[in-house]
Parts: structure tokens; C-alpha cells; sequence
């Protein structure tokens, strides 16, 4: 604490991060990052790009915002790029979510969202998921000024159908709706599709999950013009070069790589899969996950014991202290020898 912090300073509860250890031998699977390497198509266009390091990056990122636009089937005005879904979230947030009435999202979902109110000071409701842990968009009913939405869910994994998703943006068509998906690409529906005939409707998606460039930082934005310029007078406003040019080159390459894209996420799918039958084999609950990771519980022991226990023999879960979700860790898929490793040593301690 010091005498020169802003007022805010005072007031902000910071998002923690997953641990990064830096310890050899570790079974990493708390941060949701994929298994698998990028394509090689990324490391040979990254390698490229250096040549061009003197050079400023090109502002809008027009090549990598054509590749985007390309593969998801709009227009490239209609695509918003920044360092990471987190900066995109950012510029949202700041951008189009700050409104006298709550913005609404589910209580346990991504904890960046009310980290990011408390930095913008904007007011929010926090919707509870129901007793089944999903989330029900008819509890969205609400005053509010906008609608923010992870989909698949972060930490539950469970995703909402595009259905459901066009049947609120019907429903309510003057309220913003923003959908998180940076887990998508591991079995739920995009609600990409919709953006054509719903001016109220932002998707965000990141490179870092199924495009294993977590470390790379791209994320992107798909809206209607008028969204996407008030995200990009934001962001011109903050750093006018928020991908550099390795960045822009290694997102253009994975995005064209695409049969990369589908072995590796096929790969994790499967995995998740026998991941989920083998930890209900050792009496887990686990819900039904459509992402990267899997949450589950065990019947008679607690999260915060099993993550600590687990640690100690040197694999790392994902564990939260909040009251309904306690007991359940947060298991990245990582690959067969990774899986296999952590429902060994689960074996020897249940």
C-alpha cells in the first residue's frame, strides 16, 4: 500500500491466475492450456515474421482479421482482435457493458468478470446456475443493461445450445449479449452464426485453447459493425498495437492450418472422455463437459484435500474456495500419459 495508489487501487480484488510452476516432472493440469504442440505451420511462419521486428505491427492486424473472418464466415469489419480474450473481455467491458443498470452473469463462472466490474466500476448481478450446475436463461428475465454468458462454462464445462442462445437474443433484443467461447471449439455450438441477424449479440473466442496458443496471446471479437468499432475506439485509445507481428503471423498460420486444428481437438475429446469414465470409476461425480477440462467431486472426500494431496505427489488440479463449487476440482485434459498419470495417483489416495 502507498500514499501515490488511485483511489480503485484500493478497492480492486485481482484475479489470480493458475499456478505456473517452474518445478521439471510436474503433471500440469490447472490452466486449461492444451496438451499438444501448435502446428508446425506456426512455428515456421513465427520464425518468418522476426525478420520484421523493427518494424511497428500493423494496427488493425488486416491479415489475421481476412483469416478470421474467412474461416468463420463474416465480414472482416465484423472482427475484433486483441492481446488475448482477456483484453477483448476488457475492452468489452469498458466499451459497451458500462450502463447504470446490473449487467447479469451466472455466480460461478469466470471470476475475471467481477474483477473487470470492480476495475470499470460497473454494478452486476450474479444469476445462480441451477441445481443441475447450468445455466437458465429464463432466470436472465431481469432488469439489466447486458448479458454476459461463458459458453461452454468455465469452471462447469456444461454449454447452452445455439437455441437457446438465439431464443434470449429474441426475447430481449434492446439488451446486449455478450458470449465467452473460449471453450467452443471442444464440442458446444458457436453462436457465431447468429450475429448476421442480431445486432445485440458479441462473440469472443481466444487461440489459446484449441489452438495451443496460450503463450502467444490472440483473442478476437465477431459482432456487427457498430460493436466492433466501439471495442476498436476503446482499444486505439489504450495501445495501438496490441498484437505484434509474431503474433499476427502465428494466429494466420494456425487459423489456416486447419487439420491440425481438428487431430489435436479430436485427440483431447477423446481423452475427456475416458478421463470422465475412469474418475466415475473411482466414485466421482462429473459433470458433463463440452470443453478442455473436466469438473468433477468425489463422493465422500473433500476438493481442497484432494488438490492438496494431489500436489504434493506433483500433479496439479485446478481448485476453488467458493462455497457451492468447493468440493470439485477443475481437471485440464491433458494428454493420454497426463490422464493416465492423474487417475493413478487418484487410485492410490481414494
Amino acid at each position: 500500500m502507498s500514499r501515490f495508489w488511485s483511489p480503485v487501487v484500493h478497492t480492486l480484488s485481482p484475479y489470480v491466475p493458475g499456478e505456473q510452476t517452474k518445478q521439471d516432472g510436474i503433471v500440469k493440469l490447472n490452466t486449461n492450456e492444451n496438451p499438444y504442440p501448435p502446428s508446425p505451420r506456426v512455428l515456421a511462419a513465427i520464425a518468418s515474421a522476426a525478420e520484421r521486428l523493427r518494424l511497428y505491427p500493423d494496427p488493425r492486424a488486416t491479415r489475421l482479421r481476412e483469416a478470421i473472418a474467412a474461416h468463420c464466415d463474416v465480414a472482416p469489419e465484423q472482427v475484433f482482435v486483441g492481446n488475448g480474450s482477456d483484453e477483448v473481455l476488457a475492452h468489452t467491458f469498458q466499451a459497451l457493458l458500462k450502463h447504470e443498470p446490473p449487467l447479469l452473469f451466472p455466480d460461478d463462472n469466470y471470476s475475471f468478470y467481477p474483477v473487470y466490474c470492480g476495475l470499470y466500476g460497473i454494478t452486476h448481478d450474479e444469476v445462480p446456475l441451477d441445481a443441475a450446475m447450468r445455466i437458465d436463461i429464463s432466470n436472465y428475465r431481469r432488469p439489466s443493461s447486458a448479458i454476459l454468458l461463458c459458453n461452454a462454462n468455465a469452471p462447469t464445462g456444461i454449454a447452452l445450445q445455439r437455441d437457446a442462445i438465439a431464443w434470449l437474443l429474441a426475447e430481449q433484443p434492446d439488451r446486449l449479449v455478450v458470449v465467452d467461447e473460449a471453450y467452443v471449439d471442444f464440442g458446444a455450438e458457436s453462436a457465431v452464426p447468429l450475429v448476421a441477424r442480431h445486432d445485440n449479440l458479441l462473440v469472443i473466442q481466444t487461440f489459446s485453447k484449441s489452438r495451443s496458443l496460450a503463450g502467444l496471446r490472440v483473442g478476437f471479437a465477431i459482432g456487427q459493425r457498430p460493436l466492433i468499432e466501439a471495442l476498436e475506439r476503446v482499444k486505439d485509445s489504450f495501445n495501438s498495437y496490441p498484437l505484434d507481428c509474431l503474433a499476427i503471423a502465428g494466429a494466420v498460420a494456425a487459423i489456416e492450418d486447419d487439420g491440425w486444428f481438428r487431430d489435436t481437438r479430436a485427440r483431447i475429446i477423446a481423452s475427456r472422455e475416458i478421463l470422465a469414465r475412469d474418475l466415475r470409476q473411482l466414485g466421482f461425480e462429473v459433470l458433463p463437459s463440452l470443453a478442455n477440462f473436466v469438473f468433477a467431486r468425489h463422493r465422500s472426500r473433500s476438493g481442497a484435500d484432494l488438490a492438496a494431496a494431489l500436489r504434493q505427489r506433483g500433479v496439479l488440479v485446478r481448485h476453488f474456495r467458493k462455497p457451492r463449487i468447493e468440493d470439485f476440482l477443475r481437471i485440464t485434459v491433458g494428454t493420454e500419459a497426463e490422464c493416465a498419470r492423474l487417475v493413478e495417483v487418484l487410485r492410490g489416495l481414494i
